[in-house]
């Protein structure tokens, strides 16, 4: 059964998955968010994929490294770079996302992105707050007053 709750472990597994695959990526969503040092939970593991089948069939690799259940419908859907493909068969819930609400290109924003540690591609934060903002989501509408504030610490702190 996957995991309920996102972990550093599973960005760490799937990072380095990814990594051993060569996939282009970045952490969005709230686990991005979090793998910044944001004080929330999440409930699964949001990855930015640009719409490239040579990268979606890296993808398909460490997935199946990592243990995820991968049908024909779901491959095909992921080969297809579907907007957004939800992954609940796996050893944790993940959400690609191709084109995420608020961010024009996936090139845009990995041009702005953050890495961190080393090892995490994290979209901005302001792209992160642009995505949240145009979900128009009562959820994330409570989230982005929050990422406003944290962003507001975390800049000040990361300009020292």
């Amino acid at each position: 059964m996957p995991e309920q709750k996102f972990t550093p472990a599973q960005a760490e597994e799937l990072a380095a998955a990814f990594a051993h695959e060569r996939v282009d990526y970045l952490f969005i969503g709230k686990s991005a968010a979090i793998l910044l040092g944001y004080p929330d939970t999440t409930q699964d593991v949001d990855v930015f994929l640009p719409v490239s089948r040579e990268n979606a069939e890296r993808v398909l690799r460490a997935l199946r490294t990592l243990g995820f259940n991968l049908d024909a419908a779901l491959t095909v859907t992921i080969l297809q770079g579907s907007e957004i493909v939800l992954m609940k068969g796996g050893p944790f819930a993940l959400d690609l996302i191709h084109a995420p609400d608020g961010i024009d290109s996936y090139a845009a924003a990995k041009a702005r992105s953050v890495l961190i540690n080393g090892r995490f591609p994290v979209v901005s934060l302001d792209d992160l707050i642009a995505s949240k903002r145009a979900t128009g989501r009562e959820k994330d509408v409570a989230d982005v007053r929050r990422l406003e504030q944290f962003r507001a610490e975390y800049t000040q702190y990361h300009e020292r």
